[in-house]
């Protein structure tokens, strides 16, 4: 037997290789580890780089975060608006993605397209027309309804609202997934079920949704990390009011290093969202783990 050979590298595709790399290196330490470390140290501090305040406090931010009846606020607002988007966007992507890849459906592409395009429309975007949308006066929700609410000023539906143009713009992911997921199944079990005597309902049931675990698992954790981080739609759309109505925990953050200037704050805030985080997406592992 005969080892292949390869061909030696030359000294100028060493040397390429060499700056590729350790151009990455410096990107990723400049612009992603060097950031974390600052943020990190400044969360210890009372920090504020208009005035070039930069005080050491010791655990004094974290105390704060934990005491604060707003971030506590925010905390419940932002559980209730991961729950029911990710339930929606899990549900409604299933269910499409299942319609879509039914028999009876023709020109599959375009409506995956479809419902993709508003996923990757900016959500800056998305809830600018949504605002819109919502005005009391000219709005198209209020004339659809034939009515003439205040949504986004009333503390009772904003977060709602904030609620349904999010799930609008997004479920179109897991339509996606769900589909990627669909095309990927062993047909063979499919239609052996069916052979012997298995209802449509008995097949989703006891096959389909079981082989689609991963993907459920994958959309459920990628929301999670998304949902928990979501500002964009509050600050455009109700800058977390009315009063704190619409409060978030990432639009805590961005008030208090953006308009507080409070950096120190709002670097605490920031570690403790990401453990949060992290501990929602290890329990995600686990259960599917042991479920499994």
């Amino acid at each position: 037997m005969f080892k292949k050979s390869y061909p030696l590298q030359s000294r100028s595709e060493i040397l390429l290789r060499n700056i590729v790399v350790a151009v990455m290196v410096v990107f990723f330490t400049v612009f992603l580890i060097a950031p974390i470390i600052i943020a990190l140290a400044g969360s210890f501090h009372e920090w504020n780089p208009l005035s070039g305040t930069y005080r050491f406090l010791g655990i004094e931010n974290y105390k704060n975060v934990f005491t604060s009846q707003l971030f506590g606020m925010s905390m419940i607002n932002t559980v209730i608006f991961s729950v029911v988007v990710i339930i929606f966007r899990v549900g409604l992507g299933l269910g499409i993605a299942c319609a879509i890849n039914s028999a009876l459906i023709k020109h599959k592409s375009f409506f995956r397209a479809v419902y993709y395009m508003p996923v990757v429309t900016p959500m800056v975007a998305v809830a600018f027309v949504w605002k819109f949308m919502y005005n009391p006066q000219i709005g198209v929700v209020n004339q659809m309804l034939g009515t003439s609410i205040n949504w986004l000023k009333d503390p009772n539906l904003a977060l709602p609202a904030v609620i349904v143009m999010t799930i609008w713009k997004d479920f179109g992911y897991a339509v996606v997934m769900y589909m990627a997921g669909l095309y990927s199944l062993p047909m063979d079990v499919m239609e052996a079920a069916k052979v012997d005597g298995a209802s449509s309902w008995q097949n989703f049931r006891h096959i389909t949704l079981p082989l689609l675990k991963p993907m459920t698992l994958f959309v459920v954790i990628t929301s999670i990390i998304s949902y928990i981080q979501a500002y964009v739609q509050i600050l455009i759309m109700t800058e977390g009011g009315p009063g704190t109505a619409t409060y978030l925990a990432s639009y805590i953050i961005y008030d208090e290093a953006f308009v507080k200037y409070n950096f120190g704050y709002a670097s605490a805030l920031s570690f403790v969202l990401f453990v949060i985080t992290a501990v929602l997406t290890w329990l995600s592992f686990r259960v599917n783990g042991s479920e499994s």
